[in-house]
């Protein structure tokens, strides 16, 4: 009996399966505007950006660290002075973020209808806890998977853990996402199938360089080929 190559399928959420980034430039925009009087739009980004950079270790990723971080931020361009009224408009935002609606990115339904029942999926995403799990309840998606893991992080450990835990390993398993950093990259050193999904908006700290020589690394524009480039894997026994 020949072995299947592939068993395990796992996918990101935020910006693969739903969007998510679009939210976060918005919210980014009304923090420029409310510190307009302070700095320069560009340079509040900036300081922002080197906040959250400098947060990841202690706050993780999510909507509480980005609030944080925009707190941080506006302390730090009003030089201490940021008035009240403004850290509370910050808050505001920030709880905007966690309510926003779940809009499901082309093709990932159908593609999600195509595999499920042929294989063992999981949902594997980082952030907020509770953010996570709305949006998944949401989105109208949560049937599809086996199995979901929300993670502090994604690292080759990560995905090697995973895929022990849910099939034969990380061999014989697949990972799908937007972010070469945290859902291919890392898969691939672990020894899985890593699908690059580009998104125009993914989050600045997710970019490196495509593991382009890695014969395990594939790159599709949309999920609408995810199933014929899974069957091609599997029809080759690769």
């Amino acid at each position: 009996m020949t072995m299947r190559p592939l068993t395990v399928i796992g996918f990101d959420a935020d910006d693969t399966l739903w969007q998510n980034e679009q939210y976060y430039k918005l919210t980014e925009s009304h923090f420029r505007e409310l510190l307009a009087e302070f700095a320069e739009g560009e340079h509040v980004s900036e300081r922002l950006l080197e906040a959250e950079r400098r947060n990841l270790a202690y706050y993780g990723f999510g909507i509480k660290g980005f609030t944080l971080s925009m707190i941080e931020t506006a302390l730090e361009v009003t030089e201490g002075k940021a008035p009240a009224e403004v850290v509370s408009k910050i808050l505001a935002i920030g709880r905007e973020l966690l309510s926003h609606p779940v809009e499901c990115l082309p093709h990932a339904r159908e593609a999600l209808e195509a595999l499920c029942g042929q294989y063992f999926l999981v949902l594997i995403t980082k952030g907020d806890l509770f953010d996570q799990e709305r949006k998944l309840a949401q989105s109208g998606l949560g049937d599809y998977f086996d199995a979901v893991e929300i993670v502090s992080d994604k690292s080759a450990t990560t995905y090697r853990r995973i895929f022990g835990k849910h099939g034969e390993g990380p061999e014989r398993a697949m990972m799908i996402g937007n972010s070469l950093k945290s859902d291919v990259v890392p898969a691939i050193a672990a020894g899985a199938w890593g699908v690059f999904v580009p998104h125009e908006l993914t989050w600045v700290l997710e970019h490196v360089d495509k593991p382009a020589e890695a014969p395990r690394f594939r790159e599709i524009a949309t999920l609408g080929e995810l199933k014929p480039l899974i069957d091609e894997i599997c029809s080759e026994g690769l």
